[in-house]
């Protein structure tokens, strides 16, 4: 069944990323970014089926070699916290094939961005036929008529009510900044988003078939669903090969809620409508005549009895007298779910932050040594740069070249380090302490936060019994009713489960 998935993310210096680096992983290919003499070699990985660049019209056509396009990108970018790059994965249908996909997300690319002015990059992915996706990434910059780059953004002065330019205290005019593209506008991820959805539902139209995705969340759509976790490539490899991860335990229970909610509102749609058609009836007999029915029938006395009491007994419990109040009955089971349901997202939205709380905090422990000792090489070779000397010029670009080899050899442990201590950085604020990370507390929170969800899920299964009271109830009237009116079949009927 087809997934929908359309991720946007900006590659940006600030937070150490390179578009050079992430070209190289993604094409899988071995590129210098002369920006910092940094060589980047993914050669050996094997899940890359198809790569190509697309160019818009004013872009220089020696940008379609991979190594040439990035690190121009790069160059041109002068700032330490500049936005590099703008990537989209997108997940592709199994359904369609390597060929139909390819030339799907050739088309997307070039109407909602190469003919806007941008470069893309596009890498497809797909190891065994089970994960097929793409991976776009997008220059930020525009190009000018000559096929230079042009400004991501221009000043503009700021002027007062009679025209004149406003001077600030510290002798400078008054100015705003005024961006040359629409590109970073906040409608414009809805917009690429929508597309896809609209590119691959007409391709499953035209395939007559009935299978359909949507770029809305859950809660857009109205659905009450709860909607699963991304894996990550590493979770889904040792799902794959059968090993339970806290991603996948956490999917596998959504999962298990979600068919308890479909099958709960499928048994309540269904009692509603059998409702209504009792409703419609000219002179609708109450519950408590059809009990009384039951009870003064001819035939099996024993068998009426029993079933006239277990409807007494649920009339009595519940203090249902009339359709009226069955009907309350059931409005209440709905408010029942919808309040559990939305209980459950915060929790399980919290469950996945702390699960990427543990991945980080693992990476950050596990790698923290090659990092350290990548700045010691370092660090020697700056003092050694500083020395003078018979060989002080060798011995400082020996240690540089030790420095750049060690870091080579373990740019992976050394790239998660970084990302792991950004992302605690970011999330722990000033409270952030390398040697005492609160993984005690996360625990200890997690442990309550999984209580609390087999709680809710306790719920769930009371509701359960609570509907299979009705149908039972539901059962015994429509019996009733059918036989009081041998000609007229009521939808009530087939309606078992």
């Amino acid at each position: 069944m087809a997934i929908y998935h359309c991720s946007i993310k900006i590659v940006t210096r600030g937070k150490g990323k390179s578009a050079v680096a992430a070209a190289a992983y993604r094409a899988a290919e071995k590129i210098k970014n002369d920006y910092d003499n940094e060589i980047h070699d993914y050669r050996r990985k094997r899940d890359v089926i198809c790569k190509m660049i697309m160019l818009p019209e004013n872009a220089p056509p020696e940008y379609k070699d991979r190594a040439v396009l990035w690190n121009a990108v790069e160059k041109v970018e002068k700032n330490s916290n500049s936005q590099l790059a703008r990537e989209i994965e997108l997940a592709l249908p199994k359904e369609f094939g390597n060929a139909l996909n390819l030339l799907l997300v050739k088309n997307y690319v070039q109407e909602q961005f190469v003919n806007k002015g941008m470069c893309a990059d596009i890498c497809i992915h797909d190891k065994n036929g089970e994960n097929p996706h793409a991976h776009i990434l997008l220059t930020m910059r525009p190009f000018e008529q000559d096929g230079s780059w042009g400004a991501k953004s221009k000043k503009e002065y700021i002027l007062d009510r009679h025209g004149e330019k406003i001077r600030l205290p510290s002798g400078e005019f008054k100015t705003r900044k005024i961006t040359t593209t629409d590109w970073d506008n906040k409608d414009k991820a809805e917009e690429w988003r929508k597309a896809w959805a609209e590119i691959v539902n007409e391709c499953f139209e035209r395939r007559k078939s009935e299978t359909r995705v949507d770029h809305r969340s859950y809660k857009r759509q109205g659905k009450e669903e709860i909607p699963t976790v991304h894996l990550g490539v590493a979770a889904f490899q040792m799902e794959r090969r059968g090993i339970h991860t806290e991603r996948g335990n956490i999917n596998r229970n959504i999962e298990v809620t979600n068919q308890r909610l479909r099958a709960i509102k499928a048994r309540i749609r269904r009692l509603q409508d059998w409702l209504k058609d009792e409703a419609v009836n000219t002179e609708p007999p109450t519950l408590y005549n059809i009990v009384s029915e039951i009870l003064n029938r001819d035939g099996n006395k024993l068998y009426n009895l029993r079933d006239g009491a277990r409807v007494l007994c649920f009339l009595q419990e519940n203090d249902i007298k009339d359709l009226q109040s069955l009907e309350n009955k059931l409005r209440s089971m709905v408010s029942k779910q919808l309040a559990v349901g939305n209980d459950l997202k915060p929790v399980n939205k919290r469950l996945k932050t702390l699960d990427e709380h543990f991945t980080q905090s693992d990476n950050f422990k596990q790698n923290r040594k090659y990092k350290l000792h990548y700045d010691k090489l370092y660090a020697e070779y700056k003092t050694l740069k500083k020395s003078t000397g018979f060989m002080a010029k060798h011995k400082a670009n020996k240690a540089l070249a030790a420095a750049n080899a060690y870091r080579e050899r373990y740019s992976r442990e050394i790239n998660l380090y970084n990302k792991a201590e950004q992302y605690l950085k970011d999330k722990l604020q000033k409270h952030f302490d390398p040697k005492n990370l609160p993984i005690k507390k996360w625990k200890a929170e997690q442990t309550e936060l999984l209580s609390k969800k087999s709680a809710l899920n306790g719920e769930y299964a009371k509701l359960k019994e609570e509907v299979r009271e009705v149908e039972i109830m539901r059962n015994t009237v429509e019996r009733i009713v059918r036989s009081d009116r041998p000609q007229q079949r009521t939808r009530a009927q087939g309606m078992e489960l």
